[in-house]
């Protein structure tokens, strides 16, 4: 079955949904891993192994002679993606989250749809039609209805998130701006790179940055595993992006709390039933925004 959807989408959804799909996984296999003593350290660590990996990825498919032959305004936009994408979220995401709880950090992050969706509209003249708004809606109440002990409270914590929120959402926009003119694989490089050097700069001016040195054999196994997974996310993500509506693309995002769900639920040998809600919720506002008819009609065609 998902073998047939596969084969009637376009490049871009193949690759976004590939995104949705690492995203569920990556969220599920962090749980595991060993806790930091300051995430500011994990996410440098993960950002500068996933640079890396995207330098083998673009010398793969040739991009450094685009690389070198970029003019300052891009190198110039590179950079602020970095310092916007790659750096200052982070940080007010995971400074957010230790004020508050993380159900309620996890569903402010997951309305990032709705302000991409926003922003393209008025910056890209993205089309947002009825299908969209009512499949957005369906999304969004499935990944509610999984969450534990959500509350309405909104406190300094909240607004950090929400602060993250709405800079990944201008990033969004910014980079398939960016993505006219540059292949994925180098936006996603210095979305990593130059965020991984703000990141540092904030280490090195908080004292942090010599908690590098004291990660040991444990911890560094994690973040290369953590590492893998975002260097997949990031790479089929902004190649994605580059063929698809940003509204789209963050949309089907939303895509990854179910995963995450039924993972956790194998797992555990356990399966309730807001979490059965949530997956159905999800995959109906996915239809809704791709049509039942569009979808049916090339599945039958391509099984034909």
């Amino acid at each position: 079955m998902l073998i047939c959807l596969y084969a009637y989408m376009n490049k871009g959804l193949i690759l976004v949904f590939s995104t949705a799909i690492i995203s569920g996984f990556s969220v599920f296999i962090n749980k595991f891993a060993v806790a930091m003593n300051s995430p500011n350290i994990f996410a440098f660590a993960k950002n500068i192994i996933v640079a890396v990996l995207l330098v083998g990825l673009m010398l793969v498919f040739k991009n450094f002679k685009i690389l070198f032959n970029l003019n300052k305004k891009q190198w110039g936009q590179l950079i602020l993606l970095g310092l916007f994408g790659g750096s200052i979220p982070f940080l007010l995401f995971f400074e957010g989250l230790s004020k508050t709880s993380a159900a309620q950090g996890a569903f402010i992050h997951k309305t990032m749809f709705i302000f991409v969706a926003i922003l393209a509209a008025f910056f890209l003249k993205e089309k947002i039609n009825k299908n969209f708004i009512l499949g957005g809606l369906l999304l969004l109440a499935g990944n509610l209805v999984v969450l534990k002990s959500f509350n309405f409270y909104f406190g300094a914590g909240d607004l950090l998130v929400l602060s993250a929120t709405l800079l990944w959402a201008v990033e969004a926009i910014f980079a398939k701006y960016i993505l006219s003119e540059l292949p994925g694989n180098i936006v996603a490089w210095g979305r990593m790179f130059f965020g991984a050097i703000f990141i540092l700069i904030y280490l090195l001016a908080t004292g942090q940055a010599s908690q590098v040195l004291a990660i040991n054999l444990s911890q560094l196994g994690w973040i290369a595993i953590t590492a893998f997974l975002l260097f997949g996310y990031t790479a089929t993500w902004y190649n994605g992006l580059k063929y698809i509506p940003a509204s789209l693309a963050s949309t089907i995002l939303l895509l990854g709390l179910p995963i995450t769900t039924l993972l956790t639920a194998i797992a555990s040998g356990k399966i309730i039933i807001k979490e059965v809600l949530s997956v159905s919720l999800i995959f109906i506002g996915l239809a809704v925004i791709f049509g039942f008819k569009n979808i049916t009609s090339k599945l039958w065609s391509t099984i034909r």
